[in-house]
């Protein structure tokens, strides 16, 4: 385990009672640890300030809910004298602000009493969400209320010190799982069975006989709802099937830096297609019993200097960049949420009383529960800032002590925190396991243990992986991107020769998990590392599948797996029909470093002297097709427009079937059909941000979101920066045409009196759930197009439609708004629909504290990509 103790970090306190019955301070020891080998999984947090300003930081933090209906009284913000550094090109964040160690009052939130509208907005249940692709907003209230009835039974049976066990973890390794909170005896009367809680977004981390999925950015690749929502049922299965309660994700922070360390676990670098694999996945993991839990909330965008680093974000940019993929996170119906390491505007995350209380409980209406990141809980009255539960339960690992459990029960006794607020934590935490029904008696006991994965009286070895190879392999080829194809160098048709060179075409020297928590980079790539992996049960190599498929043509194939022996390398490419060229690039969460990278990458380029690499065979094989594994982008320069190399697929990071999901692009089973969920630069500096490393570890590094919300692809647009490959962009086997694109305004059903509101140009009101308002997000225009496949072969198209602001809006150039994944055969023509809500049409006003239409004509595009632009027109009033 790697611990760094920071005594500079602000001293907890805990409360003593005094004759007065106020608290007196005592100080507790503190510390942040990045992770152990075996554990962490971070989060992020939200902005605690508001700013009229689009593009630059918020130089102040606010500890109270800007929210009109703020849960918490009485609370005002304590600053403690912690010193600050300030990177190049910074602004010195205010002193970090701690909330103070004062009474309390509580006031339970209100509840949203919004009607169901047939068609609009449907009643709905998690074991039966909307299908794939329908405009239907789920309407959670109803089995949230049910399950609230339940928790508010059981919680008023509970004494303080059980309410209090329910909201605290009982400490790193005291359980089979990363997170573990306690039962309450007899379970199946008086109490219950607590939580399993178990890492990763990408599948059961730490157990055997689970599948080792496509990573998240991979998934976004695909462009695919219908396939974001299978991987989404089958990995939930899985952890239903190993006896987890939560599962730890999906991770939706964004891409803002191109090199950021954990990108891969997410999806990508902007908020509406973050935002839509985040609802899909949710839908797909909640629809099979598992509760997920949408993390970190939120600003997390590099892992160095994570828990000593504060994100400067202002308001609007908060609410339409980062906070939206967990505004869509609660509109599936999501039962938990995770708080992230860093400090947002100067306050911790799992302090932060604006975004938990003020942006989720409030404007978002969220019914779930808000859990610290491992170690992220910095004080015991992060409880009245809106933390629910605690995790994995102790201060630092294994240190014995917690700011729940015994302190909090002491601050509820003295009078500092209302009982009240203690019955509503441990009421959501129970709710979220009623919403999902694991009170069934069908539902699996954790039957593995994530920290003794050998004991075999801890370990019933089920075997839960079915048929999700199929999904992981259909997801795999999904997302490969095909950036070049010259001289129809691809699909491969019956090649004579075949060579494979570079490592990353084959098995690493001790299989699929020889590093722990994939912590090194050997073989083939399939996942970055860190607690958002899963160990594979096999993986399959490119050289394996390829192998295994050219002998069907009586291909001869060679390999060669040296990175570092390029004259070697160059010669056997020689005279062969194609030389297969595989390169790759990794990176991780911040407690593990490999090669040098601190989580985060150092740079842009290849691992294991790709590029050379590449110029070495290109050299002497005219037909030079690379293969690129990498957790997000790459400067591409040094070879790209090499005439000798003649195609490049971009396969990513694409989980145990990477062999297989490959072969299928190569020969053409699989139309390429994948879409860049970023924007390959030609320069690293092209880029609107950057990894800020910081010195030392005695400051808190401010990271300043200058750019606003000119983020990847809108950064590019914005100022006229030509990218290499730009987001969005994928090329296909065939071609496609699109055609008479049409916009009609729907007749408004259900009406309300916030929706005439905003059509008049105000600004939706603040209440409770307004965010996620039915009105708000209900289908206000029908955009309609045809997509005409008019190639040889069957594949899919990623047609994406694009908003235009006026300028006066102050918008990025283009904001995506909608995309699809659509089958076209030969010759066939499909009509595509998709809709724009209210909510697609707005800008945060930070004024009036809410969404509001801008003044102006707003235009509609629809294209291929970002830059690939087919059809346009005005959208009408």
């Amino acid at each position: 385990m790697k611990t760094f103790w920071l005594s500079l970090l602000p001293v907890a306190l805990a409360a003593t009672t005094t004759p007065s019955g106020n608290a007196t301070l005592s100080s507790v020891a503190t510390s942040s640890s990045s992770a152990s080998s075996a554990p962490l999984s971070t989060g992020s947090a939200v902005s605690s300030g508001t700013s009229t300003s689009t593009g630059s930081s918020s130089s102040s933090a606010v500890s109270s809910s800007s929210s009109s209906s703020a849960s918490v009284s009485s609370v005002t913000s304590s600053v403690s004298s912690i010193p600050v550094t300030t990177a190049p090109g910074s602004t010195v964040t205010e002193p970090v602000i701690k909330p103070p160690i004062t009474p309390t009052t509580f006031t339970p939130f209100p509840v949203s009493s919004e009607q169901p509208v047939s068609g609009v907005f449907e009643v709905t249940d998690p074991s039966k969400p909307p299908a794939v692709g329908s405009s239907v907003i789920p309407d959670f209230g109803p089995a949230w209320d049910a399950a609230y009835k339940k928790a508010k039974a059981k919680v008023s049976s509970f004494s303080l010190e059980e309410k209090v066990s329910v909201a605290t973890g009982v400490g790193w390794m005291n359980g089979r799982c990363v997170g573990n909170i306690p039962a309450i005896e007899p379970t199946k009367g008086h109490g219950w069975p607590g939580l399993c809680l178990e890492d990763s977004p990408l599948g059961v981390r730490n157990a055997d006989f689970v599948t080792g999925f496509p990573t998240g950015i991979n998934t976004a690749a695909t462009f695919s709802r219908r396939l974001i929502r299978a991987r989404g049922v089958a990995m939930g299965q899985e952890h239903v099937g190993k006896g987890v309660n939560v599962a730890l994700g999906p991770m939706m922070n964004m891409g803002r830096v191109a090199a950021g360390g954990r990108n891969w676990e997410g999806f990508g670098a902007d908020p509406y297609l973050a935002g839509e694999s985040a609802y899909e996945t949710i839908l797909g993991m909640q629809q099979v019993g598992v509760q997920a839990c949408a993390k970190h909330l939120v600003n997390n965008e590099q892992e160095h200097k994570r828990t000593t680093s504060s994100s400067d974000v202002d308001d609007r940019t908060q609410h339409e960049i980062y906070t939206h993929p967990f505004l869509r996170s609660v509109m599936a119906g999501v039962a938990s949420m995770m708080c992230s390491y860093n400090l947002i505007n100067g306050t911790y995350a799992c302090e932060n009383d604006n975004i938990m209380n003020g942006v989720v409980k409030t404007e978002m209406g969220f019914r779930g529960y808000i859990m610290s990141d491992w170690q992220a809980t910095m004080s015991t009255m992060s409880a009245v800032t809106g933390l629910d539960m605690t995790m994995p339960g102790d201060i630092t690992f294994e240190s014995g002590d917690s700011y729940f459990g015994g302190n909090l029960t002491t601050y509820v006794n003295n009078g500092t925190i209302p009982e009240s607020r203690v019955d509503d934590m441990a009421t959501r935490i129970l709710a979220g396991w009623y919403f999902l029904r694991q009170d069934a008696s069908s539902y699996p006991p954790t039957n593995f243990d994530a920290f003794k994965t050998d004991d075999e009286d801890v370990n019933e070895h089920i075997d839960v992986q079915a048929d999700h190879d199929k999904i992981v392999r259909e997801v795999g080829a999904a997302s490969i991107v095909l950036l070049k194809n010259e001289k129809r160098a691809l699909p491969l048709k019956k090649p004579r020769s075949l060579v494979l060179i570079g490592s990353d075409a084959g098995p690493g020297r001790a299989g699929p998990n020889q590093f722990s928590d994939q912590g090194g980079m050997d073989g083939v790539l399939a996942m970055g590392w860190g607690s958002g992996t899963a160990n594979m049960t096999y993986l399959i190599t490119p050289r394996e599948a390829i192998q295994r498929r050219a002998r069907e043509d009586h291909t001869s194939v060679f390999w060669f797996f040296d990175d570092f022996n390029l004259a070697r390398a160059g010669n056997v490419a020689r005279k062969k029909s194609a030389a297969l060229v595989f390169i790759s690039a990794d990176s991780g969460e911040d407690y593990i470093t490999v090669d040098g990278n601190e989580g985060d990458r150092n740079n842009l380029t290849a691992w294991h002297n790709g590029d050379a690499l590449v110029q070495a065979v290109a050299a002497q094989n005219n037909n030079t097709i690379v293969v690129v594994h990498s957790v997000g982008p790459l400067i591409l320069e040094p070879w790209i427009e090499n005439p000798n190399v003649t195609a490049v697929l971009w396969a990513g990071a694409p989980g145990q079937e990477a062999g297989n999901s490959l072969v299928d692009v190569l020969y053409g089973d699989w139309n390429p059909s994948g879409r860049l969920p970023y924007t390959i630069a030609k320069r690293p500096e092209d880029y609107s941000a950057q990894v800020i490393p910081g010195t030392g570890i005695q400051e808190v590094l401010s990271i300043p979101y200058t750019e606003g919300l000119n983020i990847d692809y809108r950064h590019f647009d914005a100022n006229d920066i030509e990218p290499r490959f730009e987001f969005g962009f994928g090329l296909s086997y065939t071609k496609f045409e699109y055609s008479k694109l049409s916009i009609n305004k729907l007749a408004t059903r259900g009406g309300d009196s916030a929706a005439g509101a905003w059509d008049r140009g105000e600004a939706s009101p603040r209440v409770e759930g307004v965010s996620a308002a039915a009105w708000l997000h209900r289908p206000l225009y029908e955009v309609s197009f045809n997509i005409e496949n008019t190639g040889g072969v069957s594949g899919a198209e990623s047609p994406q439609l694009y908003l235009n602001f006026p300028k006066s809006s102050g918008e990025p150039p283009a904001v995506l708004r909608g995309f699809d994944s659509v089958s076209v055969k030969p010759g066939q023509t499909k009509r595509v629909t998709m809709h724009l809500s209210r909510y697609d049409l707005s800008i945060w006003d930070v004024i009036a504290q809410g969404w509001r239409r801008p003044e102006g004509t707003i235009q509609v595009t629809v294209g291929a990509s970002s830059r690939d632009k087919r059809l346009k027109a005005r959208l009408p009033h």
